[in-house]
């Protein structure tokens, strides 16, 4: 859908007025109509109170306020951009709605009598936090920086680290109401122009008012399949990591209002890298990778073999009895686990809702009813908790928090198909699992390239944390561009 044009009235009070309606200046009292004269002619400036620098302003007016009629003489466009208007970003628009809709960005404009363009002053500021250490993606050593919420100190974050020439920051505007910014981060000599290509036409065909949840918006007109809990899509809120997939040649997406860039395209393994296993000695980061695995591994597996050993005790040889309960509780052992399960969604979205000063007392409460009574009164057996806290410490040691709720979801399937079909149900559901991922694709990319299709140098450093130094090259499914080509 085209957006309506409107063009300049020749008349200065019609252009005026048309722009005092339509910003609605006298509905909205952080909409501001600044009317002013000098060199004889009327000027007009419209700006969102909290959004424009005032000293900045302030000074610009100073120059203004200086001018003689000559001075505009002839051509005073020419002479306000180049002369009496020193500031670096200006611009000019013919248009009245493109001017309406960018002061609401946070610009200023400038009607000037006599004048049949727009001066647009980008002096805005917004409100912003510092760029402190996301929660998410702790580490022991290395940058206390991460992404904001404003797309152009999330920008220069991205070229403080990238300081090459071939670094492509693209503008474009999404939502019909909202023209909430959107920046293409790419670099032009690595990126495959194909995948950008792609992204582009994707992002043109996005048709919404608005875009309330910022990037998780935007994922699910890029993802595709809506009932898919997979994600296809990496977040980070680390500049360094944003930096490190730039130079492997994946294409990263910033949107303004939120403190996650999108990272595309991206595979099941991506979700299990962690800024921690490069910030130490590759061996320690080979081991930290391993046991990231076996936590991942453990937290979508163990709970359906116990259950699966559990009714099944024939199954374990004499030196692996401890594994079957000793009690089986009051209730069914699957119904323990579905309870328990959902007990810890409970309290994982209390935690979300609970202030930090009542953070811990809510831990001691949650360790102290589920832990203790509830195996005091029967409703759970001890394994249960046990086996339960394995796959609750394997969700959270997940670096994708994305990932770790779509292997929830899969292990609650998975529990359920078991003890429904026994043995042929865990078989058939992990097989059924495999065939899913192996299915699925971000960006035409297979979703568990490199283990299918299969690539030995690539899988190679899926599986080991392997020395920067021994590194492949760039992921062959990135396609790069030849720099000499």
């Amino acid at each position: 859908m085209e957006d309506k044009k409107q063009p300049m009235y020749k008349q200065y009070s019609e252009n005026v007025s048309y722009m005092r309606e339509r910003l609605g200046v006298d509905k909205s009292f952080d909409v501001i109509q600044l009317d002013l004269e000098y060199a004889n002619r009327k000027m007009a400036m419209f700006m969102i109170d909290g959004f424009v620098k005032d000293d900045i302003l302030h000074l610009l007016m100073k120059f203004l306020a200086k001018l003689q009629p000559e001075h505009l003489e002839p051509e005073p466009l020419e002479k306000l951009l180049k002369t009496y208007i020193p500031y670096v970003e200006l611009e000019t628009v013919d248009d009245l709605d493109v001017a309406t809709d960018t002061v609401l960005a946070g610009p200023t404009a400038l009607v000037i009598e006599g004048i049949d363009k727009i001066i647009m002053i980008d002096a805005r500021t917004y409100p912003v936090r510092g760029p402190q250490e996301p929660d998410l993606e702790r580490v022991v050593r290395g940058s206390r920086d991460g992404y904001v919420e404003t797309i152009v100190f999330n920008t220069a974050l991205t070229r403080r680290r990238i300081r090459d020439r071939s670094l492509r920051m693209e503008y474009t505007s999404i939502g019909r109401r909202s023209k909430t910014d959107i920046c293409i981060c790419y670099l032009e000599d690595i990126a495959d122009p194909g995948k950008v290509k792609i992204l582009k036409e994707h992002l043109q065909k996005i048709d919404t008012d608005g875009l309330p949840m910022a990037e998780k918006t935007v994922e699910e007109f890029l993802g595709g399949r809506h009932w898919n809990p997979y994600p296809t899509i990496r977040y980070t809120e680390r500049p360094d990591t944003a930096a490190a997939h730039l130079y492997e040649g994946h294409i990263i997406l910033i949107i303004d209002g939120s403190p996650s860039v999108m990272i595309l395209p991206a595979t099941y393994w991506h979700h299990l890298q962690h800024a921690e296993e490069y910030r130490q000695k590759p061996l320690v980061g080979a081991y930290l990778r391993f046991v990231r695995f076996l936590a991942v591994i453990a937290s979508v597996f163990v709970l359906p073999l116990y259950y699966l050993f559990s009714v099944n005790p024939n199954l374990l040889p004499a030196e692996l009895d401890f594994i079957g309960p000793s009690e089986f509780g009051v209730i069914p052992l699957l119904l323990q686990f579905l309870i328990a399960e959902v007990g810890i969604d409970m309290l994982r979205m209390a935690a979300i809702h609970t202030p930090t000063a009542l953070a811990t007392a809510l831990g001691l409460v949650a360790a102290i009813l589920i832990g203790q009574v509830a195996v005091e009164v029967g409703l759970f057996s001890n394994e249960v908790v046990l086996y339960l806290a394995v796959a609750a410490i394997g969700t959270f040691a997940t670096p994708s928090y994305e990932l770790s709720l779509a292997n929830r979801i899969f292990r609650i399937l998975l529990l359920i198909i078991t003890a429904s079909f026994g043995v042929i149900g865990y078989v058939v559901g992990i097989t059924g699992w495999i065939i899913y991922l192996v299915r699925m694709k971000s960006f035409r990319i297979g979703y568990l390239w490199p283990f299918i299709p299969f690539s030995a140098l690539a899988f190679r450093d899926v599986l080991v944390r392997t020395p920067v130094p021994l590194k492949s090259k760039r992921p062959e499914f990135l396609d790069p561009l030849d720099p000499d080509r």
